[in-house]
């Protein structure tokens, strides 16, 4: 049975492991960026160290809740938690819309003449037309080719949207006790889900080898890269969330009025859904 009171943990050690991993990694790819030998090995023990934290912490928020040490109050605190943990990646995401933005709009224009710019334009880069994309004054990276939107983007959105669709079929299932029906739209979500980090891969790799599309092509190819490589990095995370709270449907861990961590995943998938479409609008199409 839940306490009557509001559970309160025994002292963790993982913040403090947390860290430890996060400093190293952050020294890891400082020393990286900088060519230094050591830097890949210490980004990569600082990774698995981070890796280690979260799943040693999320083990004991699952034996406490096993245990029946949560009650409604702790479980709205969750809830809490996890709105203000997606307002903050949804900050993180429009910051960097905010740069495409401001590059496209303000930034390209200017240096190709509008406003104030004209000044600047006439004397360092005369020649430059203000279109997008746009490699900049300096032409960085070299010439390069666009990725099509309607193409293997159409249809990745298509599969992300799909998989919206099956994560959803899977919480009605939750909710009428309906375990085999749970488990099979999870792991059709799962599925979905890695078909698009294949195809993203695959395009990643045409980019680079046949467009000489580059995190270095200016502008456009920084904010390209950064958009749709941090939502690559997010749909990986909620990937590995998906697998694990399968396992834990498998395991009869939730009931159909007690399974807030489902609900958390399921969230967080949304969330990776209706930034993508972000993605695909203002970074492939317009």
């Amino acid at each position: 049975m839940a306490q009557s009171s509001y559970f309160v943990p025994a002292t963790a050690k993982w913040p403090i492991v947390g860290t430890v991993g996060m400093f190293i990694m952050m020294i890891g790819f400082a020393n990286w960026l900088n060519m230094g030998p050591t830097g890949p090995w210490l980004a990569a023990i600082g990774g698995a160290i981070i890796i280690a934290m979260i799943f040693g912490w999320f083990a004991d928020v699952v034996r406490e809740s096993r245990a029946g040490l949560y009650n409604p109050a702790v479980d709205a605190s969750f809830r809490q938690g996890m709105i203000w943990f997606i307002f903050s990646e949804v900050m993180f995401f429009a910051a960097f819309f905010g740069a495409l933005f401001y590059a496209r709009m303000f930034a390209v224009p200017w240096l190709g003449g509008d406003g104030t710019g004209a000044m600047t334009r006439e004397f360092l880069w005369p020649e430059f037309e203000a279109t997008w994309p746009t490699h900049g004054p300096a032409e960085l990276g070299g010439d390069f080719q666009t990725i099509p939107g309607f193409g293997l983007p159409l249809l990745n959105t298509l599969i992300l949207l799909t998989s919206g669709v099956t994560i959803t079929l899977a919480h009605w299932a939750l909710k009428k006790g309906q375990r085999a029906a749970l488990i099979g739209w999870m792991i059709a979500t799962i599925v979905l889900a890695c078909v698009f980090l294949s195809i993203q891969a695959y395009e990643y790799v045409h980019a680079y080898r046949d467009l000489g599309l580059t995190l270095g092509s200016g502008i456009y190819g920084s904010t390209f890269f950064m958009l749709t490589g941090f939502h690559g990095i997010h749909v990986i995370i909620g990937t590995i969330m998906l697998i694990v709270i399968t396992i834990r449907c498998a395991m009869g861990h939730f009931t159909e009025k007690n399974h807030f961590g489902w609900e958390a995943t399921a969230w967080y998938w949304h969330f990776v859904d209706v930034v993508w479409l972000g993605v695909f609008i203002f970074v492939y199409v317009v």
